[in-house]
């Protein structure tokens, strides 16, 4: 048994997530933390909304709310949505908690000391219209190495160039389209990302089982050279620049600490929380120096946070000489496309989870993102694809196989799991195909390889398909009851084990088909010993009965409905 840590990127506060965010971060850590513990393993799955920065202001601004107010009522939208789709979070916290403050100012203060922060005057764009200082993002302009008109003041979208907002030509406030702004000198706090370069590449290096993606991303800024970044703004919501004793830095009134520097840190803080609310130990899950040395940390992520996660916030780790633990294994996804372009929170593109869960179950959305995980490439959503992926997998090879085996065995056998039979070619096929497939399905997920997961999955379900054809209880019932009886009895355990290895995906279905065919809570883990004794794990004699139907199809008036409603084939 192995402890392992589980953290996904967390969502930001302005708005429930849609299903972009769920796929590449949330969705993920929830399947794979499934898994870990059907497996046995001690698991603890963190996450927090992600509540600091000007997106949040100007989210409260739009909804005529104060801040706090606002972020207390979104940081329930997306618990109560997470609930909805199954996330089993151990904890779900809040960036903006009194843990996470005094973590990230335990860590300014200690940098510091490390010479790790030092205090510029920097060069920052002031609107005059808006009355502010723009952070990065919310300053827009053209692009001064490709041309490109909309590029905002941290990255260009078109070239990717990493950009400072004063480097942009002819740049405007991105909250009010204004022209009117200006240049202004301002002191900010700045982490020397440069001088931990050569530690961070060795690092990234050395570490073994990442995807391609979150590698090659991390080397990139690496190879392009590490700047030097920002950790404090010109805001009035986050966590205050302070002392651990509350006193103001000097010149740093009406300055926050930058939403990217506390945001990770919250992954600590809110272990903190939930050690207090459920009396446990977190320094054992971070602080190598309490136990967290036996611990496997895994991370889940979008493209877009993996600089972050493995430059910046290892920057704040590392640098501060202290024993906390580091990530070992980082999985992150590319884009779930909206026909053509981006998922988007800011312009209500595509489809939102609290959306999605008015129009179909949360496992037909489980099982779709994760068969058409985001991994080597980006994946584009259709309802056509969610369609037919549901109808297809789910209704057809699942819940066909175990509405009619369980149908059978209440007609023919007064549901109950019958004797007598010998085992045939059909089963001595059964078992060489499931101790191939077993296998394979735990291994692609010790690895993260959800597609894989997911691909197996599917084909185990198929082969209990191909396993009654072969069988043919339905036939065999005519001439010799026996024969029928090992057919109707092998498919009995398959819909078992179907059920026990459909948990970490659709829940929800998984425990419907396990509480009809009578598993026990206690016999549900993935401990699957010998395929043959599987087969039989379900005693003579033992009832079961034929669940409700687990999967409606979806219909064609249902996909142009929905298109309709949100939109399709426009990018």
């Amino acid at each position: 048994m192995s402890r392992i840590l589980i953290t996904s990127a967390l969502p930001y506060i302005n708005g429930v997530k849609h299903l972009g965010n769920l796929a590449g971060s949330m969705l993920p850590a929830d399947v794979y933390a499934r898994a870990m513990r059907l497996m046995g393993h001690e698991v603890l799955y963190i996450c927090a909304t992600d509540e600091h920065g000007t997106p949040a202001e100007l989210a409260a601004q739009a909804a005529n709310m104060e801040v706090a107010a606002y972020c207390d009522k979104m940081h329930e939208a997306q618990k109560q949505a997470g609930a909805q789709f199954g996330l089993s979070y151990d904890y779900f916290g809040r960036s903006s908690a009194p843990s996470t403050a005094r973590l990230t100012q335990h860590f300014a203060q200690v940098l510091e000391k490390n010479g790790l922060i030092e205090e510029r005057v920097s060069k920052q764009v002031y609107s005059n219209a808006d009355g502010r200082y723009l952070p990065d993002r919310y300053v827009e302009g053209t692009c001064p190495n490709c041309g490109f008109e909309k590029a905002r003041g941290d990255q260009c979208d078109s070239c990717g160039k990493l950009l400072d907002p004063v480097d942009l030509i002819d740049p405007y406030s991105a909250v009010s389209g204004s022209h009117d702004v200006e240049v202004r000198d301002t002191n900010h706090l700045y982490l020397l990302q440069s001088k931990m370069s050569d530690r961070l590449r060795e690092w990234v290096n050395a570490s073994t089982g990442w995807p391609p993606l979150a590698s090659s991303i991390a080397l990139k800024w690496l190879d392009e050279g590490l700047r030097d970044r920002s950790i404090t703004r010109d805001l009035d919501w986050g966590i205050p620049v302070t002392d651990l004793d509350g006193n103001v830095r000097d010149g740093f009134e009406g300055k926050v600490f930058y939403v990217w520097f506390d945001a990770p840190i919250a992954y600590i803080g809110a272990t903190q929380d939930w050690a207090t609310e459920n009396d446990g130990d977190w320094e054992s899950w971070w602080r190598t120096d309490k136990g967290a040395d036996d611990v496997d940390y895994v991370q889940f992520m979008g493209k877009d946070n993996v600089a972050f996660h493995t430059l910046s916030f290892p920057t704040t780790i590392m640098g501060s000489e202290e024993p906390w633990k580091l990530v070992d294994q980082l999985k992150a996804f590319n884009w779930v496309t909206w026909y053509g372009g981006k998922f988007s929170t800011s312009q209500g593109r595509g489809v939102f989870m609290d959306q999605a869960i008015e129009i179909a179950p949360s496992d037909y959305w489980r099982w779709y993102l994760m068969a058409n995980a985001p991994e080597g490439s980006d994946a584009a959503f259709t309802w056509e694809d969610f369609q037919s992926s549901v109808n297809s997998d789910l209704a057809n090879v699942l819940g066909n196989f175990v509405n009619r085996i369980t149908k059978y065995c209440v007609g023919k056998f007064d549901g109950v799991v019958p004797s007598g039979g010998e085992a045939g070619e059909a089963e001595e096929w059964l078992v060489n195909e499931l101790s191939d497939r077993l296998p394979k399905l735990i291994k692609f997920y010790e690895a993260r390889d959800f597609r894989k997961a997911m691909a197996e999955t599917r084909a185990i379900w198929a082969a209990g398909n191909e396993y009654l054809t072969q069988a043919a209880p339905w036939t065999h019932y005519k001439t010799d009851v026996d024969q029928a009886a090992i057919g109707v009895r092998h498919g009995l355990n398959l819909v078992a084990l179907f059920g026990i290895i459909a948990q970490p995906v659709i829940p929800d279905a998984a425990g419907k088909i396990l509480d009809a065919i009578g598993v026990p809570e206690d016999r549900r883990s993935w401990n699957f010993g010998e395929v043959k004794d599987l087969l039989d794990a379900l005693p003579i004699g033992h009832t079961v009965a034929a669940p409700e139907l687990l999967f409606s199809k979806i219909e064609e008036e249902s996909v142009a409905e929905w298109t309709e409603r949100f939109g399709g084939g426009e990018a």
